[in-house]
């Protein structure tokens, strides 16, 4: 059924991709706890291990402009982790800027920036091959990552609490309030 009135076409034209993607996102099901990651470091990275956890879901590449954010990253998860939140990062070449193979995204990321919070294997992100979560932010918000380390906050119901592009800092405050919230909700 298309809306009528008011929230007509040109309310999306004038809220912008982040309203309407907190209004598809109330409508939306809850992150399916069954799926899983392959972890860069050998096994899987369990979402059902994180129930009842807020996450921090980004998109990431080793050879892009945004790189730098690996740092911010690795400090947001240092910040918070004590309160329940998990970054997880997932290496993508969806966007051909990422490194060869795990091994070298791996120790890139370890010897570069120190990375230790949770990280994937490299996996798809969008189009047909991407991973069922990314599949399911698709399906249920309308969510595509347009770019590497574009970032989703899913709460700890596992409802999509926020997105953002890849220019957010995860240390801005539109970020770190948006966590902090969800920690206390």
């Amino acid at each position: 059924m298309q809306p009528k009135g008011r929230f007509a076409t040109p309310f999306f034209v004038r809220c912008g991709a982040v309203c309407a993607a907190a209004l598809w996102a109330a409508n939306a099901a809850a992150l399916p706890q069954d799926d899983r990651f392959a972890s860069i470091d050998g096994g899987e990275l369990a979402l059902s291990d994180w129930a009842g956890q807020p996450i921090l879901l980004v998109n990431t590449a080793s050879l892009c402009a945004f790189t730098a954010q690996y740092e911010d990253l690795q400090a947001l998860q240092d910040r918070y982790e004590g309160a329940g939140l998990v970054v997880l990062a997932v290496p993508s070449d969806d966007f051909a800027q990422e490194l060869g193979s795990n091994e070298e995204v791996a120790e890139f990321c370890e010897l570069t920036y120190g990375i230790d919070m949770p990280m994937t294997t490299i996996t798809s992100v969008k189009g047909p091959d991407a991973h069922p979560v990314y599949r399911w932010l698709k399906d249920e918000a309308g969510f595509v990552p347009r770019w590497n380390f574009n970032k989703v906050l899913i709460g700890r119901d596992g409802d999509i609490l926020d997105t953002w592009g890849s220019g957010a800092r995860p240390l801005s405050r539109g970020v770190t309030s948006a966590v902090e919230a969800a920690l206390d909700g």
